[in-house]
């Protein structure tokens, strides 16, 4: 993914990524036939690395609900906050047409997860609690983009995010 935020999707060639990687080119395209295979296995394994690190983070229910919901937020957009990060985000977000259903699935299991938290949480039975619910996930997903362009850090956006969060679990 670094070789891709690099170059760009276009300029990184199979060669590059190969000396990232420290394997022959063929070697290489003995795993993937070709960089858009490449390309697609490796933001599938990062998402899907996310999505298994803000799980293992929000069942922990031992910690608070804003201290969870945080360190999701930070596993799921804080490690892409920077420089390099920022281009890998781009790079993934500009080529949604190579990565097919997983840009779309992956977002939106995130925001279950987070609802679910919420929901369990403040103990929401009825419909429009789990609508609140909903609202207050959608918000705090939306607050956490806007933060992650501004942010020229990690800790910036996680002192911004913590502030957020508060305010919104109250």
């Amino acid at each position: 993914m670094a070789t891709f935020a690099r170059f760009g999707y276009r300029k990184t060639s199979m060669e590059e990524v190969a000396r990232a990687a420290r394997i022959s080119r063929p070697g290489l395209y003995f795993l993937f036939s070709s960089k858009e295979t490449l390309f697609r296995a490796a933001v599938t394994q990062a998402l899907q690395r996310d999505i298994a690190a803000v799980e293992r983070v929000l069942a922990d229910t031992g910690r608070p609900l804003a201290e969870r919901l945080v360190a999701a937020f930070d596993q799921w957009a804080g490690r892409y906050v920077g420089p390099l990060a920022r281009d890998v985000a781009a790079v993934i977000e500009g080529n949604p047409d190579l990565l097919g259903e997983i840009v779309e699935t992956t977002p939106r299991r995130f925001e279950q997860l987070i609802t679910d938290a919420i929901t369990d949480a403040i103990a929401v039975e009825s419909p429009s609690g789990r609508q609140a619910a909903v609202r207050i996930a959608q918000t705090m997903i939306s607050t956490s983009i806007g933060l992650k362009y501004q942010a020229e850090s990690r800790e910036f956006y996680l002192e911004r995010l913590e502030v957020a969060v508060a305010l919104l679990v109250r």
